[in-house]
């Protein structure tokens, strides 16, 4: 959906802001060892850049989804089979921290060397996005 009328600079701006936040929150987490929940935050510091990039590419909203894959691939920017890889997994990291049939298996997986590890991924794609920007 096109509209003439938002201020795309000023929601751009938004997403940045509002991930950035995020990104502090994501951190103040793990370090607490608080780690699906540090996880679940850090799919939405991705989300909230994929999205800010989304509009400042396409000067529309950007899709109502999570997944990360599908608002790149709308984003029309292509992507490697490693960062395919990736974005699927930290998607996976919403959806899992949300449902509580999922929580325990997940929390279970959260270790500390996995989460460092993907905790670090988040950072780079994190960069990555914000280079686009």
């Amino acid at each position: 959906m096109t509209n003439d009328n938002i201020d795309i600079k000023k929601i751009v701006n938004h997403w940045i802001n509002s991930s950035d936040k995020d990104y502090n929150t994501m951190i103040d987490l793990f370090q607490t060892q608080n780690y699906s929940w540090s996880l679940f935050i850090g799919h939405l510091v991705i989300e909230k850049l994929l999205k800010a990039l989304y509009l400042k590419k396409k000067n529309e909203y950007p899709p109502l989804i999570h997944d990360l894959r599908r608002i790149i691939e709308k984003s029309n920017i292509k992507l490697t089979k490693k960062q395919i890889q990736i974005f699927d997994t930290i998607t996976r990291f919403n959806i899992n921290a949300r449902y509580d049939d999922y929580k325990d298996s997940f929390n279970k997986l959260c270790t500390l060397e996995f989460t460092s590890q993907w905790i670090n991924e988040i950072k780079i794609q994190r960069k990555w996005i914000k280079n686009l920007l």
